[in-house]
């Protein structure tokens, strides 16, 4: 005979107490089901903090749950069919309910296994509702979503004459948020370090020989309290300074004023919606400008939901696009750790293996950089990136990496490729001072190979491009360079010592 109590499926990126199907359940109304897939665990080399946070993680919620009343089911399996399958043969389960998955993978795998399907509220903006957004554009950016955004829930609107406008008087105040890095030896907020306890333990323990980076050490909420506690400390320390220097990178600071806080909202410890409340409110009570407040909101209700919703748009075909036909395999300098003359590559590396860490500019400018002008396949970019960035998800990688990154996808996400040479690594990182390699130079031993990378880049794909209005300039530059064939003759040797670990 069945058991008539309904079981509560919770993912492992679900993590919220009011949240999807057990948003309005209590203790006896349900069974609340966790499982850690062995599969999963196994299925890459994983960074220790990244795989720490989302296990820990989840056993902190479930040891929250059963505080509260819960029955709870953690369990660990071979697959998470498997935990399901288990789960409702010893508890003779009939109905099995969860909050619809972060990834397209996920939701199909929950139609297959029988598993009614709640509404993902995780977001401000549902997949369904980006959709109808997009709906019969031609075209359509990240610029506009986010105005519709603000509009829409009324984020950092005052009245104005003729209806609602944005503080300030402007969308957008990007013309202040990109300064130089300073040279005055400024501290930076520090944010503060979470205690260890025996769960955390434990799953340290536990972990994988083949995970890489650094030992877990309290920097990444695993609760929701300690979630709550780094938005506040970021509000307080962090949201004021954030703009100025935000695309800024220092080869001693892993996340200037950065709020780093993407982990905790991809677990759902936090909901994006609290996160844009705080900031805003630190804007109109006086304690924050208006560029910082404005550029940290952008990233969470813009470019961050943006993300989402071309996720679901776009997908399954996305995740196989390749159109610049990349092929080269990850290089040891980031899939084994190998050392590198490359000073920027080498001190963001630095921070990803110290923290599982490294902010936007330097995923995209310096890590992305680098494989869009190499030729690293997107796929196998995508799932190194997924792998060692405690903020990782199938979700959140794809569009960055495949469309951002790498314009792997022609241009959807993207309307030219975001490759540079050393030039803007000098502007925005002090790197270049203590690096052998010259940004100046494109050819010889000293030549910065992000210099020459470029140009043999542009070179490889000047035809796909030439009809791209916004790389004309480029691409007449690339032509009138006299020494183009030495160019491309160093580039072939960059990119072999690079392949070899030796660059």
């Amino acid at each position: 005979m069945s058991d008539p109590v309904p079981t509560v499926w919770v993912l492992g990126d679900q993590l919220h107490r009011r949240s999807g199907a057990l948003a309005d359940r209590g203790p006896g109304d349900c069974r609340v089901l966790l499982v850690t897939s062995e599969r999963k665990v196994a299925s890459k080399r994983w960074h220790r903090q990244r795989l720490h946070l989302v296990l820990s993680a989840m056993a902190h919620f479930a040891a929250e749950l059963r505080e509260e009343g819960f029955d709870v089911d953690h369990r660990t399996a071979p697959t998470l069919a498997a935990g399901l399958r288990a789960h409702r043969d010893e508890h003779a389960v009939a109905r099995v309910m969860a909050m619809d998955p972060m990834s397209w993978d996920g939701r199909e795998l929950l139609d297959r296994l029988g598993v009614e399907r709640v509404r993902n509220d995780q977001f401000t903006c549902h997949y369904d509702e980006f959709a109808a957004w997009a709906s019969g554009r031609s075209s359509f950016k990240m610029e506009d979503f986010y105005r519709w955004q603000r509009t829409r829930l009324d984020v950092l609107m005052e009245d104005g004459p003729e209806g609602p406008e944005p503080a300030g008087g402007q969308w957008n105040f990007d013309h202040d948020n990109r300064e130089r890095p300073p040279k005055d030896g400024r501290s930076w907020p520090t944010i503060e370090r979470f205690e260890l306890d025996d769960i955390d333990r434990g799953v340290i323990e536990a972990l994988p020989e083949s995970c890489w980076g650094a030992e877990p050490d309290g920097t990444w909420p695993v609760s929701r309290a300690q979630a709550v506690a780094r938005l506040d400390e970021f509000v307080a320390t962090g949201l004021a300074p954030f703009g100025p220097h935000e695309d800024a990178m220092l080869a001693s600071e892993w996340k200037l004023a950065h709020s780093v806080l993407s982990s905790s909202m991809n677990l759902g410890l936090l909901h994006p919606s609290e996160v844009v409340e705080a900031a805003a409110d630190a804007y109109w009570a006086g304690d924050a400008p208006i560029n910082s407040v404005e550029g940290f909101i952008r990233q969470v209700i813009g470019w961050r939901e943006y993300v989402w919703g071309v996720y679901w748009l776009w997908m399954p075909e996305y995740r196989s696009r390749n159109a610049l036909d990349a092929r080269r395999a990850v290089p040891p300098v980031l899939a084994s750790g190998a050392d590198t003359e490359m000073a920027c590559v080498a001190n963001t590396m630095r921070h990803l293996r110290d923290h599982g860490y490294a902010h936007h500019i330097e995923r995209l400018m310096v890590l992305g950089n680098l494989a869009l002008t190499s030729g690293i396949d997107p796929a196998a970019m995508t799932d190194w990136m997924w792998a060692s960035f405690v903020d990782g998800a199938e979700w959140v990688m794809l569009p960055n990496v495949i469309g951002m990154a790498l314009y792997a996808d022609g241009g959807r996400m993207a309307t030219k490729p975001y490759a540079s040479g050393g030039a803007y690594i000098n502007r925005m990182s002090d790197s270049c001072r203590s690096c052998r390699f010259d940004p100046k130079q494109r050819t010889g031993e000293d030549a910065c190979p992000f210099t020459t990378l470029y140009w043999d880049f542009l070179a490889r794909n000047a035809e796909t491009f030439a009809g791209n209005h916004r790389l004309a300039r480029q691409l007449a530059s690339m032509r009138s360079l006299g020494d183009l064939g030495e160019v491309r003759a160093r580039a072939v040797e960059v990119v072999t010592r690079l392949d070899a670990g030796r660059l």
